[in-house]
C-alpha cells in the first residue's frame, strides 16, 4: 500500500522529533505494517475500497499486536477479514512449543537463573535488555490454559488396550537448589488402531507412590480398556502397574531387557547373544514363542548361566505380547513407540538446560506432547492393521465378568 503525499509529510514530521534509537523503530513499525497491509490486500484480491473481478473477501477492521524486536517494540495493526480469517506469513505464529520455549526462556531470565546460552537466546529473540515479570506472566498464562486442559482432559472418548510408559530426566530448581526431576509419559493405542498422548506428570523420581498418583490420575481421567501395558523393569513402575491396572498384563520391555543382559556378558559376545535372545520374537505362534524362549535359555547356559536364569525369570513377561493378535506383536514388544517422543522432549529440554521451576518443565513437555498429539489426530496414519483391533476383546465371553479397567463389551 502507497503512502499519499500527505502521509509522507505527516511521517517525516513524526521522524524529525525522534532520537535515533525511536527513529529506527519507527521506520520499523511502518515497514512491517506495509508489508502486512500488501499482504492483506493480495489475500483480499483488491486494494482499500477497491472493487475488482479478482475480489475474495472484505475487510473488516484491525486487531492490535505488538511485535518485539531487536528494534523494539512495534505496534502493529493486524487486518480482519469478513470470512475465514487472515495473518501475515511475515508474522507467523510460532507453534505452541516455541511459545512455550520462548516462555522458559524469559522465566529463567527473569529469575536470574539463566546460562550463557539461555542469555544467548534471549538476546536472539529481542529481549537483551530484560523482560519485565508481568510479561513473562502474561506469556505464561496465555498458555497455560490451553496447555493443562489438553494435560487433563477426559481419556473416556475411546478405549486404550495398549498404553506405554517410560519416563527422562532433566534439571530444575526446587527450594533454590538444581536438582533432577523425572517426567513420567503416557501413551496409548486407541482400539481404532491410532496413538493419542495420554499425560505427563513431573516429580522427585521414578517411585512406587509417584507411578501410582500418575497411573490413578489416568484412570480417574477415564482411561479405560487397558489389557496390556509395556515397559522397563523399574522396580517402583511396575509394582505400581500391578496394582494400579488392574486386569491387564505387563509387557517387559524387551530393548531394555537385552541392555540388563548386555550387563553380565562380555562385549565380544554380546552380537551373538542379542541375536540368539532375537530369534524368541520372531516365532509365528504364542506357542512357539515361549517354547523358543526355553530353547534359547538352554543354547546360551553353558556358557552363559546368568542369561539363563534371566530367560527364565522374565519369561512370562518377555513373552506376555503373545497373548494378542500377531499382527500388534512388532509394535508392542518394547517401549520403541516412545523413543521419538522421549527424543524431541529430550532436544528441547536440553536447550534450556536448567528449568527456573517444575512449572516451566510442565508448559515446555506439555507444549511438545500436544504438538505431536496434534500431528498424530491431525494426520492419522494407522499404527495397527485395520481389522485387527476387534481381536482383542473378543475372547472375553458375555458372562463373564468384567474386568475393573476393561468394558464387557467387544470393539466395535
Amino acid at each position: 500500500m502507497a503512502l499519499s503525499q500527505s502521509e509522507l509529510i505527516r511521517l517525516l514530521e513524526s521522524l524529525r522529533s525522534t532520537d535515533g534509537i525511536e527513529l529506527i523503530r519507527a521506520i520499523a513499525e511502518r515497514m512491517v505494517q506495509e508489508l502486512i497491509e500488501a499482504e492483506a490486500s493480495a489475500h483480499i484480491g483488491a486494494e482499500w475500497n477497491e472493487h475488482t473481478p479478482t475480489r475474495t473477501n472484505v475487510r473488516n477492521g484491525h486487531r492490535e499486536k505488538v511485535l518485539t524486536t531487536l528494534a523494539g517494540d512495534l505496534d502493529l495493526e493486524i487486518p480482519k477479514v469478513r470470512t475465514g480469517s487472515f495473518f501475515p506469513s511475515l508474522l507467523e505464529r510460532r507453534r505452541r512449543i516455541d511459545q512455550a520455549l520462548y516462555a522458559v526462556i524469559m522465566e529463567a531470565y527473569v529469575h536470574g537463573v539463566s546460562t550463557r546460552s539461555v542469555d544467548d537466546l534471549v538476546k536472539a529473540l529481542g529481549g537483551d535488555s530484560g523482560i519485565s515479570k508481568s510479561e513473562v506472566s502474561r506469556i505464561c498464562a496465555a498458555l497455560d490454559e490451553p496447555l493443562t486442559a489438553f494435560r487433563t482432559r477426559p481419556l473416556d472418548h475411546v478405549r486404550f488396550p495398549y498404553v506405554y510408559l517410560d519416563a527422562t530426566y532433566c534439571k530444575a530448581r526446587v527450594n533454590h537448589q538444581i536438582v533432577s526431576r523425572a517426567v513420567v509419559v503416557a501413551t496409548g493405542i486407541t482400539e481404532d488402531g491410532n496413538r493419542e498422548v495420554l499425560g505427563l506428570m513431573v516429580g522427585d523420581s521414578e517411585s512406587e507412590a509417584f507411578w501410582k498418583e500418575f497411573l490413578r490420575s489416568l484412570r480417574e481421567r477415564g482411561l479405560s480398556g487397558v489389557r496390556l501395558v509395556v515397559t522397563d523393569q523399574h522396580a517402583g513402575l511396575v509394582a505400581a502397574v500391578r496394582k494400579v491396572m488392574l486386569g491387564a498384563a505387563w509387557q517387559r520391555c524387551r530393548v531394555h531387557f537385552l541392555r540388563n543382559v548386555f550387563s553380565v556378558i562380555d562385549r565380544d559376545s554380546g552380537e551373538m547373544v542379542a541375536a540368539t535372545i532375537r530369534t524368541v520374537f520372531t516365532q509365528p505362534t504364542a506357542g512357539l514363542v515361549r517354547t523358543q524362549l526355553d530353547t534359547v535359555a538352554d543354547m546360551l547356559g553353558a556358557q552363559f548361566p546368568k542369561v539363563k536364569a534371566m530367560l527364565l525369570e522374565a519369561k512370562e513377561d518377555l513373552t506376555a505380547f503373545a497373548d494378542f493378535p500377531p499382527r500388534h506383536w512388532k509394535k508392542i514388544q518394547s517401549t520403541n513407540p516412545l523413543e521419538r517422543v522421549n527424543r524431541e522432549i529430550k532436544r528441547r529440554i536440553d536447550v534450556v538446560q536448567v528449568f527456573p521451576n517444575d512449572d516451566a518443565l510442565i508448559r515446555l513437555v506439555t507444549a511438545v506432547l500436544f504438538e505431536m498429539h496434534d500431528e498424530w489426530i491431525a494426520f492419522p496414519r494407522r499404527y495397527l492393521p485395520e481389522g485387527s483391533m476387534g481381536e482383542i476383546y473378543r475372547e472375553l465371553p458375555e458372562s463373564a465378568p468384567a474386568l475393573p479397567n476393561t468394558p464387557n463389551t467387544p470393539a466395535s
